[in-house]
């Protein structure tokens, strides 16, 4: 496979990972991060480990793992997996995992380690270029076998690199050289409903030729779902919301993706449950191929929006918001008085943290319906709870 036509989207190679690496080592900040995830490890420790290391494999084996592992035993209380055989029937092949999207770099960091510790070499990431925010973080991104998908151009020029990347992604599962992680949108799901995003289904397409069975089959699409008990950045993305309702829009901060991040690695999550489901077979894409237009790409939408909801699992603090967004007690056999009132005390710590400039009162409402919505998106597909 001839990478170089895809020069400005791939991960770096492993001769430019060394160099990334030796600049992360350099970086001021390190000590502080190195203190904060190995407390018990020489301050130096992780500084050598970036300067030792000979290459990606080996960065993301030695070093990302560990830095992984660290940061869920620090802010989570255990991360659970099923669904692994479903990979296992895929017979070595290369997949494409088509993921729900809750944190920005949790979410397929949480995935290599599920794939590390199942035997599974660890994929490619398609990450948004909005993401690199500065050396630092493009180097630790593109040193993880991150794709980079551009953001933020026009209409002519998102077709054209549209059509770059879903070659990209074509030629390398279908050539068995690498497995690649996508969100089933652009951006985080920000109001606890995972919906696909037609367009992304249209791009896959985009590199095919005139078979649409064979165009999606040799992608061997599997879809995914992570789901926290502690939803990441909750109060953040209920404040973005509330702006946007009530201004139409919301201008991203400088910075902002930057904080996120943070805020998704340092806040308490929780139980994390990641569920791998079955591939998409191709009775189903050969039943969405009799369609005609974009009903074809909506058969495959709901197909696998159906798929990922199913697999998101519920958490007690779900069924509490959704009986309070819903003014019901259709849920309380879920739960108890204490769990409910754990949940209101979290909302009530959340939202005193809320800026001055914001109605608490309508931003607490939208918190709410954050965590009440999954269970809300499962009633709507007829899905069992």
């Amino acid at each position: 496979m001839d990478l170089s036509q895809f020069e400005g989207i791939i991960p770096y190679s492993d001769e430019e990972t060394v160099e990334a690496l030796h600049r992360v080592a350099r970086n001021p900040a390190l000590p502080a991060i190195s203190k904060y995830l190995f407390p018990d490890r020489p301050l130096g420790w992780l500084k050598k480990m970036l300067q030792s290391a000979g290459g990606i494999d080996e960065f993301q084996e030695v070093v990302m793992t560990q830095v992984i592992r660290a940061i869920l035993a620090k802010t989570s209380s255990g991360l659970s997996f099923s669904g692994v055989e479903n990979l296992k029937s895929l017979e070595g092949k290369k997949f494409l995992l088509f993921s729900n999207h809750r944190d920005i770099i949790l979410d397929p960091a949480i995935t290599q380690i599920m794939l590390d510790e199942n035997g599974f070499p660890m994929t490619e990431i398609c990450v948004g270029s909005n993401l690199l925010s500065g050396q630092l973080v493009e180097d630790l991104l593109r040193s993880n076998r991150m794709i980079k998908v551009i953001r933020g151009i026009s209409a002519r020029e998102l077709y054209l690199s549209s059509k770059i990347l879903s070659r990209y992604i074509r030629e390398s599962v279908s050539s068995g050289r690498s497995s690649i992680w996508i969100a089933q949108k652009e951006g985080r799901s920000k109001d606890g409903r995972d919906m696909t995003e037609q367009g992304l289904l249209k791009m896959f397409d985009m590199s095919g030729g005139d078979d649409f069975v064979r165009n999606f089959s040799e992608l061997n699409i599997v879809p995914l779902s992570i789901s926290y008990e502690i939803e990441s950045c909750d109060a953040r993305k209920a404040c973005e919301l509330y702006v946007r309702e009530r201004d139409g829009q919301y201008v991203k901060k400088e910075n902002e993706d930057y904080h996120s991040i943070l805020t998704g690695i340092r806040q308490n999550k929780g139980h994390i449950h990641l569920q791998v489901c079955k591939p998409l077979s191709i009775s189903v894409i050969e039943e969405a191929a009799k369609a005609r237009g974009n009903e074809r790409y909506q058969i495959l939408m709901r197909e696998l929006d159906k798929r990922i909801c199913d697999a998101y699992r519920l958490w007690t603090n779900n069924f509490v918001a959704y009986d309070l967004m819903t003014g019901t007690d259709r849920y309380s056999d879920r739960y108890s008085e204490s769990d409910k009132s754990a949940f209101l005390k979290y909302a009530d710590h959340k939202m005193s943290k809320v800026k001055t400039g914001l109605d608490k009162s309508d931003v607490r409402k939208i918190f709410i319906r954050i965590y009440g919505n999954p269970v809300l998106r499962k009633e709507e597909l007829g899905l069992e709870i």
